[in-house]
């Protein structure tokens, strides 16, 4: 899943900045990271896809340090569905997380993309600091196969979505990811995910996340994190974090 529409929040002018940068920049930067085996078109990604189909997914996700982003995008998300995985192929998928954007702060969003449609971007919160902690979730409804609502914080903040043809069918996917708006450039990130988890049923039953595909490409690592374990912010708090969970980030961060 790609946020193409997190681009028509950005204006003219940030289009062009983006499009004016450096190009020996671009051509330094390009063989450090950028689209691998995953990615297309500048996209790359760092987390993991659920080894089980089942009706949701959530997590808490934090953002480590102050996304450094030269162009495109980065966003950390949670979310179902995909390019062609309708069930006649059509492109549909509903996520959401944390992204940000060139000379923006991060912000919370959900995504919607309906079979045919153009992709649906929703900011939800604005401004995030590092260390700031958002339970999102992605449910399947208890009494409506085929439709889905997103929340934040254990509240709806969607309306019912219509995804036809979409009970039973996907592997949620908990990740990063990163764009680099066409220049070659290594956008820097760093994303928390604990408590990440999936739903047996429709409207819940939520269990332990159980990875069964990696995203890793090249330019930035992934990493699990033990049960009860202290990890330190770069605001300095130190934070205990809660399984399942991981840390998916830039090489560099």
């Amino acid at each position: 899943m790609k946020l193409f529409a997190i681009l028509l929040a950005l204006g003219a002018a940030a289009i062009a900045a983006v499009a004016t940068l450096a190009p020996t920049s671009a051509v330094a930067n390009a063989s450090a990271c950028g689209a691998g085996t995953h990615g297309s078109s500048g996209y790359a990604y760092a987390g993991f896809q659920s080894g089980e189909i089942t009706h949701g997914v959530r997590a808490t996700i934090t953002t480590l340090s102050p996304p450094n982003v030269t162009g495109g995008h980065v966003a950390g998300w949670v979310g179902v569905g995909g390019p062609g995985q309708g069930p006649n192929g059509e492109t549909m998928w509903l996520q959401a997380g944390i992204a940000a954007i060139p000379g923006m702060p991060a912000m919370v969003y959900v995504e919607i993309t309906r079979p045919g449609q153009t992709p649906v971007f929703v900011p939800l919160v604005e401004n995030v600091e590092p260390g700031q902690r958002f339970r999102l979730s992605v449910l399947e409804m208890s009494r409506r196969p085929d439709y889905w609502r997103v929340w934040l914080n254990n509240q709806p903040v969607t309306q019912p979505v219509h995804l036809p043809g979409s009970t039973k069918r996907w592997r949620p996917i908990a990740t990063a990811e990163t764009w680099n708006g066409g220049t070659g450039t290594c956008n820097g990130f760093g994303f928390r995910f604990e408590q990440v988890g999936v739903a047996r049923t429709k409207g819940g039953s939520w269990r332990a996340f159980q990875p069964g595909y990696t995203f890793l490409d090249r330019g930035y690592k992934v990493r699990k994190l033990g049960s009860g374990s202290a990890r330190t912010l770069a605001t300095g708090n130190a934070a205990v974090v809660e399984p399942y969970a991981f840390e998916a980030a830039s090489a560099a961060a």
